[in-house]
């Protein structure tokens, strides 16, 4: 069935949109995949901020073709079918809802991504992000790194405090 030149304008509108607003966008082929591990992929997407669509590659084309950040993508691999998974909020959460779904599932295989200034992907790109930690893992490895040397100090002051007491005490009782 032929989808209507209103309902195609709606769906690029609203894939323009997504993309302007996109930190990260990842592309999957899904052939093969059931429709209740689709809706097990979108249930774990939607949990981490993550908008996940089904929309023709020429549509998707079209609604880049309309943004000056992908004007001048390569778009030659969005061939077979394909599913975009969207995030405004967070850089990598999109190749980790799609890397850990592929994972079980053998039907979603990555393609490829696009960054928000339109740089294309790799599969091996977008893998690579998912492995990273996430955003609130880094922050606190930065601070606890920051705050290494104050707890080295600390610790060799209260060590010393201790012996020394050990010391006075000793004397005491002797």
């Amino acid at each position: 069935m032929a989808i209507s030149r209103d309902k195609k304008n709606t769906l690029v509108a609203d894939m323009s949109d997504l993309l302007a607003s996109s930190k990260l966008t990842v592309f999957a082929a899904y052939q093969g995949l059931s429709v209740a591990d689709m809706q097990k992929l979108r249930a774990e997407a939607r949990a981490e901020g993550v908008v996940i669509r089904v929309v023709k590659n020429r549509l998707v084309r079209v609604a880049m073709s309309e943004l000056d950040a992908y004007k001048q993508t390569d778009v030659s691999g969005l061939t077979g079918q394909l599913i975009y998974a969207v995030s405004s909020t967070d850089e990598v959460a999109p190749a980790k809802v799609m890397n850990s779904f592929a994972k079980t599932n053998d039907a979603l295989a990555i393609a490829g991504g696009f960054g928000n200034d339109g740089a294309l992907l790799s599969a091996a790109d977008v893998i690579a992000l998912a492995s990273l930690p996430s955003k609130s893992q880094l922050i606190a490895e930065v601070i606890a790194t920051l705050l290494s040397p104050v707890h080295d100090i600390t610790n060799a002051l209260s060590g010393n405090l201790h012996a020394l007491l050990d010391g006075v005490e000793a004397k005491a009782t002797s």
